[in-house]
């Protein structure tokens, strides 16, 4: 639906909208009219006007969340949309402001605020092309390093060096961009833009670079580490981590897969994980962690307890977690702050119903998102499923997928999930009846495409002529069959894909030596 535009808004659209007169005229322009301008500007992707907007920036800080997002003279946030044009553009802009001489104005500028943009799965700018994280990671430190070598080998503005501008952003690193990246760091210091990483992500990188780029984000200021997929950190890499390096604001916490397996652990290991509870323990502002696919049973309090504020977010999603690690968070300190819980891959309702329901009626004040995918969900679950999910009145997404329901089974939750007032997104499964007969839980990726597709959309059009006829338009009913879209995992397919390929192709290799030694 359209929003509505201020009068401003629509001149200051109009005066973009003819590039040349409006580069030629911003000399003039009033200081206070240049974030209006720079959002007219996004909206109508006029790449050059916004170059320049950012090369003369007469105000202090530029904060991309800020500009972009809802204004007076136009509400709509333009901040998801990570448009090529503009992004190039801005970062561009920024270069030439240190080099621009002489400017009109003053250089006030200190702080430029990068880590508003979001990352969606749809765009809506006209050139449909995005940037995404990793391109802007790769961006901005290609530009700074350029900005170096430019500054040393021409006699340009001496007051160029005396800038300072501290760049805030998320940065995302892997193998490919690891080199640029890290050099940009290592040469902070002497650049007029310095590089702030506010988040750190990082895939597909050896743990050599992992550890000594780390080092060089400034992590006493970091407030959200990822490290995902293709990172080979285990427990006692971990704990080397946290001993070497203190992260005092870190926010949220993301660890790879297998990071813990506590299957046949020995007397060190237990201490190596009470150690690493101990120094969560220290990190006083950590109130999310991502722990998906380490085996954890039984260690969940050793791990949680040391933790001096509650969680506000927990994924221990395939944890393999047994009956005392579901009682251990139902009864924690962190139960009534989780807004945030994921349990996939859990059969807690077969195994657990009553301590379950606990969790959730003690977290049921605050809970906004809960995912459950993978948790063998039948139909004979659905009413305690209901009123287990009673109480939960602020919960916003409820996601669902790879649960054996049948067609008739996700309609009576559907006509319960009306009642809830907050709930904006369900994310659920194919009906089980949709698949052949003798399909076995959880479906295997071969075997997940397989199902009646006519069948599935009648399913579908009836759930949603169930929020149809409950006045519940508002909420986004789907059934994402490989999971949730995320944009990092999207930008970064390819060179995963080859990182695959190439582990794969070792594996073979190692075997076939192995078989010839034995013949």
């Amino acid at each position: 639906k359209a929003t509505m535009k201020s009068l401003r808004f629509i001149s200051a659209e109009a005066f973009v909208s003819n590039a040349e007169f409006a580069r030629k005229s911003l000399g003039g322009v009033a200081h206070n009219l240049f974030p209006l301008l720079f959002k007219a500007s996004y909206l109508l992707e006029q790449g050059e006007v916004i170059h320049d907007l950012v090369e003369n920036w007469p105000l202090v800080d530029f904060n991309m969340g800020k500009l972009l997002g809802t204004t007076v003279d136009y509400q709509e946030d333009l901040s998801h949309r990570t448009c090529s044009v503009c992004l190039e553009s801005c970062l561009t802009g920024l270069r030439d402001y240190v080099l621009n001489h002489p400017s009109p104005y003053v250089k006030r500028l200190k702080v430029v605020d990068l880590t508003g943009i979001k990352d969606v799965e749809v765009q809506f700018c006209e050139c449909k092309k995005t940037m995404g994280r990793w391109a802007r990671t790769q961006l901005l430190s290609k530009l700074c390093l350029e900005l170096l070598v430019y500054l040393q080998q021409t006699q340009c503005n001496p007051g160029a060096f005396e800038i300072s501008v501290d760049v805030l952003i998320d940065l995302f690193v892997t193998e490919r961009n690891y080199e640029v990246v890290m050099q940009a760091l290592l040469k902070k210091c002497c650049c007029p833009l310095k590089i702030c990483c506010v988040s750190f992500r990082s895939d597909n990188l050896d743990l050599q670079k992992f550890f000594y780029i780390i080092k060089l984000t400034d992590p006493s200021s970091l407030r959200k580490l990822e490290i995902v997929h293709n990172v080979r950190l285990e427990m006692e890499h971990l704990e080397i981590l946290f001993n070497s390096i203190h992260f005092p604001l870190l926010m949220s916490l993301t660890l790879p897969a297998r990071t813990f397996n506590v299957q046949r652990f020995t007397a060190t290991e237990e201490q190596m994980l009470t150690n690493i509870g101990e120094k969560m323990g220290e990190m006083t502002q950590l109130t999310e962690l991502s722990m998906p696919f380490s085996i954890l049973t039984g260690r969940i309090q050793k791990l949680l307890s040391p933790l001096k504020t509650p969680l506000k977010m927990l994924d221990v999603s395939n944890c393999s977690l047994n009956h005392a690690d579901i009682a251990y968070l139902a009864n924690s300190f962190h139960v009534n702050h989780l807004e945030a819980l994921d349990l996939s891959g859990h059969k807690i309702l077969d195994l657990y119903p009553s301590i379950f329901f606990k969790l959730l009626s003690h977290s049921s004040s605050v809970l906004r998102i809960l995912t459950l995918e993978d948790c063998n969900i039948q139909d004979t679950h659905v009413n305690m499923l209901i009123l287990g999910l009673s109480p939960c009145q602020k919960l916003q997404e409820f996601k669902f997928l790879g649960n054996p329901l049948s067609s008739q089974a996700l309609k009576d939750l559907f006509t319960f999930l009306c009642e809830l007032p907050m709930l904006k997104n369900v994310e659920f499964p194919v009906p089980r009846d949709c698949y052949p007969i003798g399909i076995t839980y959880p479906i295997d990726d071969a075997s997940l495409c397989r199902f009646d597709h006519q069948k599935y959309e009648s399913v579908a059009e009836d759930l949603n002529l169930i929020l149809l006829q409950a006045n519940r338009e508002d909420v986004k009913a789907s059934t994402p069959l490989f999971g949730s879209y995320d944009a990092a995992v999207q930008e970064t397919n390819n060179e995963l894909g080859a990182y695959l390929i190439k582990s794969f192709k070792e594996t073979l290799e190692k075997f076939t030596t192995s078989l010839n030694k034995m013949s």
